[in-house]
């Protein structure tokens, strides 16, 4: 008799639970973690490109020590951050392993930049090779974030909106920080572009009065006899 009313008890308990959203919070939790493995898997596979990347550009502009050396500090900032599956429940962490992504991201624009001025690094086959690796990699970098803040956002949605909001409560699931366009402000601000500007003042011709006068004087004199 108390087997049969644990069964019942239990399958009551489970009907519940999967009705107020708790297989769902689990679910969504699972997802955000396998995401979030994809996203660090790519940021991995870009860190592990930049020393050979560095040697590369170095063999042909070792006067660019500033940008291989912000580069280089780059990735150490990056290796030094240890991205472990809690970091996605710290916005404080979250935060500072997304400053240092976007550190490295700039460093490496700019060796790019920087190697389009030496002809010979171009056309070298090694580096024209991490180059399209690189830029494979930025690809999947991109996609792998888009898909984590999808499930973030699936997540966060769950755990505030009612009634799954109580679950979430109940059993310590909070709102999970996710990634933000670098620069937001700066990107979201539109062009300033001002029509009602006056245009610059032509410059002023040189008049001739000056030498018609000059002109003058010297028939007067020629009358007077000089």
């Amino acid at each position: 008799m108390f087997r049969k009313f644990a069964v019942i008890l239990a399958a009551l308990a489970s009907v519940t639970l999967a009705g107020c959203g708790y297989n769902t919070l689990q679910s969504q939790d699972e997802g955000i973690k396998a995401s979030w493995s994809e996203v660090l898997n790519q940021y991995q596979r870009r860190a592990d490109l930049v020393p050979n990347l560095v040697n590369t550009v170095k063999g042909y502009a070792a006067q660019e020590e500033k940008v291989l050396t912000e580069v280089t500090q780059a990735r150490a900032s990056v290796a030094g951050i240890k991205a472990t599956p809690e970091l996605i429940n710290d916005p404080e962490a979250f935060a500072k392993f997304q400053a240092a992504q976007n550190q490295l991201s700039g460093a490496l624009s700019r060796l790019l930049v920087v190697a389009e001025n030496y002809p010979n690094l171009k056309s070298d086959a090694l580096f024209r090779d991490l180059q399209s690796q690189l830029e494979g990699t930025e690809n999947r970098i991109t996609v792998a974030r888009n898909r984590y803040i999808k499930t973030v956002q699936e997540y966060n949605t769950t755990v505030r909106q009612f009634p799954t909001n109580l679950t979430a409560m109940i059993f310590g699931h909070k709102v999970k920080p996710n990634f933000a366009v670098a620069d937001e402000a700066a990107v979201s601000a539109p062009p300033k572009v001002d029509f009602n500007k006056a245009p610059a003042p032509a410059p002023e011709k040189k008049s001739d009065a000056g030498s018609g006068a000059s002109v003058a004087a010297a028939g007067d004199l020629l009358k007077q006899g000089y």
